[in-house]
């Protein structure tokens, strides 16, 4: 990896970071000096999470850990409302959490749970957080998509995507991550003359908890299929640090990367007119703009 920023005086905050590559990323820069903020959705791992990165990081390491479900957009608007009252400026945001559901289910909100979980939750926390992002003078944005994108394609219609009859697993997911590329493309052109860069990611074929309990048969014996070409959480991490850290990138906004490089995207993630559509959906679908 090359050499990254100093990060003393900095703050991070890490969604899903309690396992994988999430963990692993708020770990290392713990590491390197800045404050982070873990995010997570259980107790005991986000406590675990915290004794491994005060391990590795050493016990006075500034970590704090915030327990949220942001497959709820009223636990998002809550993280934020804490977050402005307890910190004057975030330097690095990582929206990382990802779920892969497996099975249909709607949150109590109404939403697909994939869809809530991978999209409109960073989406929201993102536009939320922006005045402490523009507060840091030079911030960054990074988004962890996934190469599934290639099969994905938004589907404008609400009542459609939480249909249970027009579910599909692996749609749903790769939906919600051209979703990740199409909001990092237009969240790039609309901070072009910020301080703020925004950048998305395919950290590889990662071997972490991304399926929940109740994930169907079908899809637990693929991911078991897959396991031996899966690279660890360590590995998986690189391209986030990359992008959150490295001085190669410093200016660098609105682009795709995979082993920290530049990489291609489908042709519709590539579509201005669809990355416009989708801000205009998912402003509505959240009430934030």
């Amino acid at each position: 990896m090359t050499a990254s920023l100093p990060l003393s005086g900095k703050t991070a905050l890490v969604t899903g970071a309690t396992s994988g590559i999430g963990l692993v990323t708020a770990r290392e820069l713990a590491r390197q000096g800045a404050r982070v903020i873990v995010v997570g959705r259980d107790a005991d791992k986000a406590a675990r999470a915290l004794a491994s990165i005060q391990l590795a990081a050493g016990p006075e390491a500034p970590v704090h850990v915030k327990c949220y479900d942001l497959s709820l957009l009223q636990n998002v608007r809550a993280l934020a409302e804490e977050l402005q009252q307890e910190i004057s400026q975030l330097d690095i945001l990582i929206n990382n959490a990802g779920i892969m559901p497996g099975r249909f289910s709607l949150t109590e909100e109404g939403h697909e749970l994939s869809w809530a979980t991978n999209h409109l939750a960073p989406y929201a926390l993102t536009n939320l957080l922006l005045p402490l992002l523009d507060a840091a003078g030079q911030a960054r944005v990074v988004t962890v998509s996934s190469v599934a994108h290639w099969v994905g394609e938004i589907e404008p219609d609400r009542e459609v995507r939480n249909s249970p009859d027009k579910y599909s697993w692996l749609t749903a997911y790769a939906d919600s991550k051209l979703a990740n590329i199409l909001f990092t493309n237009e969240l790039a052109h609309r901070l072009d003359l910020t301080g703020i860069t925004a950048n998305c990611l395919h950290p590889g074929l990662v071997d972490t908890g991304l399926m929940r309990p109740g994930t169907s048969p079908v899809m637990k014996a693929l991911w078991w299929t897959a396991r031996p070409l899966m690279v660890s959480p360590e590995r998986g991490a690189q391209t986030t640090l990359y992008l959150a850290t490295s001085p190669e990138v410093a200016r660098v906004s609105g682009r795709y990367f995979a082993d920290s490089r530049p990489a291609r995207t489908s042709a519709r993630a590539q579509n201005r007119t669809e990355a416009s559509r989708l801000w205009r959906i998912s402003a509505e679908e959240t009430g934030i703009e």
